[in-house]
């Protein structure tokens, strides 16, 4: 396994756990908290970020914005029921 699939995995497991053991204080478990419509806003959001960073902000940005809408990305996966594992499948298929 890479380094980058161990951090996302690690990452999942953590909002995982947030899910089902709510933190109080936790980031991840006030997005819970607020529900899908939240989780969803907040990937929109920073789906824009990662835009605006890449057309005028430079690498650094652009990198802290990615893993910002990684991280909710991943947060909205585990609200749906979802996981990392599915998304890779679905590349998988798309790469055939």
């Amino acid at each position: 396994m890479s380094d980058s699939s161990t951090i996302v995995d690690s990452l999942f497991a953590t909002i995982l756990d947030r899910k089902t053991n709510p933190k109080t204080g936790s980031y991840t478990t006030q997005l819970f908290s607020a529900g899908l419509d939240e989780i969803s806003k907040k990937v929109g959001e920073e789906a824009v970020e990662v835009v605006i960073a890449a057309h005028s902000q430079g690498k650094e940005r652009l990198i802290s914005e990615l893993a910002d809408l990684t991280y909710h990305a991943l947060v909205l996966l585990a609200q749906c029921g979802l996981t990392p594992d599915d998304i890779c499948a679905e590349l998988a298929r798309r790469h055939k």
